[in-house]
């Protein structure tokens, strides 16, 4: 049976962010949903994964189950110092969860990295977005480095948006990205090679496909912040056209033994009927992200 707990959330240890009545649901499977309106998160303490953003009964996760490759995750970068796969700590393993005035979910240490990782998710009423902050907390006995790293799985549809010139996206010309209305765009397409582009944005990255637009604001980072070979805005395009990776990182941060640091990301997601880039579609996004 479902357990339903109605919460009226305050300030939180780790993100000091104020936000006000959400409704959190423990599935009984390992599953957590948390509702805003007609906004739904599922969250699955296997791997701290992102399994489901829904408005009403529409999805914009991609629920292709590829092995590493699913849902949304968080990872810790940058990636060379763990390249592939995923550390399993903070991607596949099940977490710590505490269901109460919020929604917690907490890691091991990675027994490699010595990090730990904390996912904090609440609502933020007054502007209908979830919001999920990290935590990295430093288990080792010297200083670190480290930035965090957001990675959303979508379906290879529609189009991907963000701020930033076209000749500042990087390997120039590996994916088909337009200028308009003053952002860059990309449609999705039926190149088969896996491909990845960095990008200087301006805080938010959107998608929009099959009427919903999904917007995911978090930290604006100048170039000097990322982590070494990353950048505040990553695009993923898998191969076998099944999924496309939305990322985001935060800036590249030492923490001293014991310490830790919280990134934010606010997720919105809205109806939309626009199929292409236009003006009306740019201003949707940023009406969303302008509190």
């Amino acid at each position: 049976m479902k357990k339903f707990v109605t919460t009226i959330l305050t300030a939180l240890f780790a993100s000091c962010i104020t936000v006000s009545a959400a409704t959190i649901t423990d599935n009984g499977d390992g599953k957590y949903t948390i509702q805003n309106d007609q906004v739904t998160m599922t969250v699955s303490k296997e791997g701290g994964k992102i399994l489901s953003f829904k408005y009403g009964d529409a999805e914009v996760i991609s629920q292709t189950t590829f092995p590493n490759s699913f849902g949304s995750t968080f990872w810790t970068s940058p990636q060379k110092e763990w390249n592939w796969p995923p550390v399993a700590e903070f991607d596949r393993m099940p977490y710590q969860v505490t269901a109460g005035d919020n929604l917690v979910m907490t890691s091991e240490v990675s027994g490699r990295l010595k990090y730990q990782v904390c996912k904090e998710f609440t609502v933020d009423p007054s502007d209908k977005a979830i919001v999920v902050t990290y935590s990295i907390i430093n288990k080792s006995e010297e200083p670190r480095q480290v930035a965090p790293w957001e990675i959303t799985r979508v379906p290879n549809d529609g189009i991907i948006f963000f701020d930033a010139p076209i000749e500042d996206i990087t390997p120039a010309g590996l994916m088909d990205f337009k200028p308009a209305f003053g952002l860059s765009w990309y449609t999705a397409d039926e190149a088969q090679q896996n491909r990845k582009i960095n990008a200087d944005g301006k805080g938010w990255l959107a998608h929009c496909a099959k009427g919903l637009l999904m917007v995911k604001k978090f930290q604006d980072l100048d170039k000097s912040q990322p982590a070494p070979d990353e950048a505040e805005i990553q695009v993923y395009v898998n191969q076998r056209k099944t999924f496309i990776e939305l990322e985001s990182q935060g800036a590249y941060t030492t923490l001293q033994p014991g310490e830790q640091f919280s990134w934010t990301v606010r997720w919105y997601l809205l109806p939309c009927e626009e199929t292409q880039p236009s003006e009306a579609l740019k201003q949707k996004v940023l009406n969303a992200i302008k509190n």
